[in-house]
């Protein structure tokens, strides 16, 4: 018996759900925002930039992750600090990250402008600059145009698993002119009691299902859950990862929409998926924002010390790993690795850290390990 899903139903896209099921988690939900958004307003500048530096980072390889792309983290991080107007950001060396954080941007930074064919296709295109993905040529900057299903398959050459099949391409013009009406009409109706998180995860389903690009629906799918909720709070800043949250529980979110995209028009079990998956993202930003205070006292706390520049390079990078970044902690090995020094200056170097308080000591021998002198941080404390 042939599948059938929710866009060859005679009620598509008229999308239905249960308020009473997700009134309760979308008030925990908007108790996180509210936090994480409060929690950010309360940090000085400098901190606010490491912040968003982070989600951001975080972001962009979290969503090329769920599509099975590997980015390398230093360019990512280089690409968004020079967004972000910081020193030592590097000059642009990889067009296809450059490119996936370009539509990222755009998608905040047009938060309040009406949603149109044009910008899609470029944010697809910025997704594949030369044109390819992986060795073979797509059709770029404009929707699908080829005759073949669209379908979304799993397994080896001979036996594919369909797990989804999108309209016709000679369907999706019509189709996108519905779902950016309906998108361009939802925003200006915002305060007026269409709630922004519901919005986005509809909107999310919605485009998936259409799958109007040869390649890159995911990205921009999730680029439209960053822009629809950048929309709701009325900012542009980013305040949390939601791309990290769905990579997190990647399996969890392809089921999710697998199971709406084949059901009927009743998506609440999708939009209660969405909600928690909102909310735990909303906690993660609020441990970002605490772990940036927490950098910003460190550095405060010996700004009175000298450092040399392996020193101050190797601190900085514990830092940035977080309280569970550097496994087992660090030691004379991985710090002679990071910053190229012998493993005598290693030593000596992790020494006079832990003896002017940076660094708090543990083990001995091979055994030694050092940790950040941050509450929390070493072990066992």
């Amino acid at each position: 018996m042939a599948q059938t899903y929710i866009w060859q139903l005679q009620d598509w896209p008229q999308f239905r759900y249960d308020a009473e099921a997700w009134a309760r988690p979308l008030a925990a939900a908007r108790l996180e925002q509210g936090k994480a958004l409060g929690h950010l307003q309360q940090i000085g500048l400098a901190e606010t930039v490491g912040v968003e530096r982070q989600i951001w980072t975080e972001e962009a390889i979290a969503t090329a992750a769920i599509e099975g792309e590997k980015l390398d983290l230093e360019t990512v991080r280089s690409s968004v600090m020079r967004r972000l107007g910081e020193e030592g950001a590097g000059q642009r060396a990889n067009r296809n990250v450059d490119g996936l954080l370009d539509a990222m941007q755009d998608a905040l930074r047009s938060y309040k402008e009406d949603l149109d064919d044009d910008r899609l296709h470029r944010w697809q295109s910025a997704l594949f600059p030369g044109g390819t993905s992986g060795i073979t040529r797509i059709a770029v900057g404009r929707y699908r145009e080829h005759d073949q299903p669209m379908q979304i398959v799993s397994g080896a050459v001979g036996r594919e698993k369909v797990h989804y099949e999108a309209p016709a391409s000679t369907a999706v013009p019509k189709e996108m002119e519905r779902f950016l009406a309906r998108w361009n009409e939802t925003r200006s109706k915002l305060k007026g009691g269409v709630d922004g998180i519901i919005r986005a995860s509809i909107a999310h389903l919605w485009f998936e299902t259409i799958h109007p690009f040869e390649d890159g629906n995911g990205r921009i799918g999730r680029a439209l859950i960053d822009m629809a909720l950048a929309q709701d709070a009325d900012t542009s800043q980013r305040y949390c990862s939601m791309s990290r949250q769905l990579l997190a529980n990647r399996d969890a979110y392809y089921d999710a929409l697998n199971a709406a995209q084949r059901g009927s028009m009743d998506v609440t079990s999708w939009v209660l998926f969405f909600i928690e998956q909102f909310k735990s993202a909303c906690i993660a930003s609020q441990d970002i924002v605490q772990a940036a205070s927490e950098k910003t006292r460190f550095w405060s706390r010996f700004s009175n010390i000298e450092l040399n520049e392996r020193q101050r390079k190797a601190l900085q990078r514990m830092l940035e790993a977080g309280k569970e970044g550097f496994e087992g902690g660090m030691s004379a090995d991985k710090y002679s690795h990071l910053t190229s020094a012998s493993k005598a200056t290693a030593t000596r170097d992790l020494t006079e850290m832990a003896s002017a308080g940076l660094l708090v000591r543990t083990g001995q021998l091979k055994s030694t390990r050092y940790w950040m002198n941050i509450p929390g941080w070493a072990a066992g404390r």
